[in-house]
């Protein structure tokens, strides 16, 4: 019997006979004879440097979660077919595998074994934003968010489904996806948007350019926009990988009923959503006098906005992405 273990690498023939799914797309399911999906199967890939360059959307891995962009390079993507067969794996708790192509099959470093197992998914959230296509221009597209568990051993398909249901009641006791989380992403043409931009294809344009930066670079763009703000003594800390604080400042002169106070922010370059944890855990890492902000390329989640501004909790500030590159664009601070 077939076992799949975490990190391990798997030919593509490997794949579709010991979970009897079909041969072809990046999304494979078996359905049961009742038309109820049996298991999953998702295929994603490394991008080059090229592609991550030129596609700042391509699926990427962000610490345990997966962040998965609808098929279709151009015009608006529809939610459909097998993707949204993904949807039903919080009702029908099916087992969803995920592999990623390592390298290309004209690379012989890893012979025919060039999938590898990243581990089983469970579905966080999915949500409508709009991108910019292959040709520049704004569209529609369904973005996918899920868990990613690899702390097994091994998994067999004949024992998947037992295996699956111990790992949602794990996440749902550790890290619940709350029912109502899902997102709408905030939308750059949307003329009821806080000050919005003339041109909604500039602003995503300039947040796609974020996308690629390196983390410690989005940190100094953030720096950037603070000064521009009135901020004084606005400084990058020490980079990390530890959630912590990424930027500190001071209130400044312009600003002088808070005049001096302490602003900790934490810059996420991110292209999943934040939730309310990422906010929970900020706001334990002030000081006591300090007041918190949250920065991000991409969006909050609704536990995530309902946390930031819960009665009795020190308040914190969300800027998504959409709202940093308006403050970006009127600061002058892109090009770095």
């Amino acid at each position: 019997m077939s076992v799949f273990r975490p990190g391990d690498l798997y030919t593509h023939e490997e794949i579709y006979r010991a979970l009897s799914v079909g041969n072809a797309g990046g999304i494979r399911v078996k359905v049961n004879a009742d038309g109820t999906v049996r298991r999953a199967v998702l295929l994603t890939s490394d991008p080059t440097a090229r592609i991550a360059a030129e596609n700042p959307y391509h699926d990427r891995v962000e610490g345990d979660v997966l962040v998965y962009t609808g098929a279709g390079q151009e015009g608006d993507q529809a939610l459909g077919g097998r993707n949204g067969r993904l949807l039903d794996q919080p009702q029908e708790g099916f087992p969803i595998y995920a592999f990623r192509l390592i390298e290309s099959r004209r690379s012989k470093r890893h012979g025919p074994r060039r999938w590898r197992f990243l581990g089983l998914l469970t579905f966080m959230r999915h949500y409508n934003e709009r991108q910019m296509d292959v040709r520049g221009g704004l569209r529609a597209v369904w973005v996918f968010e899920f868990r990613v568990h690899s702390g097994f051993d091994a998994v067999a398909p004949d024992y998947d489904g037992k295996l699956m249901a111990d790992l949602v009641a794990e996440q749902q006791t550790m890290d619940p996806v709350e029912e109502d989380d899902a997102v709408v992403a905030p939308d750059s043409s949307d003329p009821e948007s806080a000050e919005a931009p003339a041109d909604p294809e500039e602003m995503e344009g300039l947040r796609r350019k974020m996308l690629v930066l390196p983390p410690d670079r989005f940190e100094h763009l953030v720096r950037s926009v603070l000064i521009w703000s009135g901020f004084r003594e606005v400084q990058v800390t020490k980079y990390s990988q530890d959630g912590g604080i990424d930027v500190t400042a001071l209130a400044g002169e312009r600003m002088w009923p808070l005049r001096d106070l302490l602003l900790q922010v934490q810059a996420k370059r991110w292209l999943h959503t934040v939730g309310r944890k990422e906010v929970a855990e900020l706001r334990g890492s002030l000081q006591p006098y300090a007041c918190g902000a949250v920065v991000t390329t991409s969006h909050f989640s609704n536990a995530a906005l309902r946390e930031a501004t819960e009665g009795g909790k020190k308040p914190i500030v969300l800027v998504n992405g959409f709202e940093f590159s308006r403050l970006v664009l009127t600061s002058g601070a892109w090009p770095l």
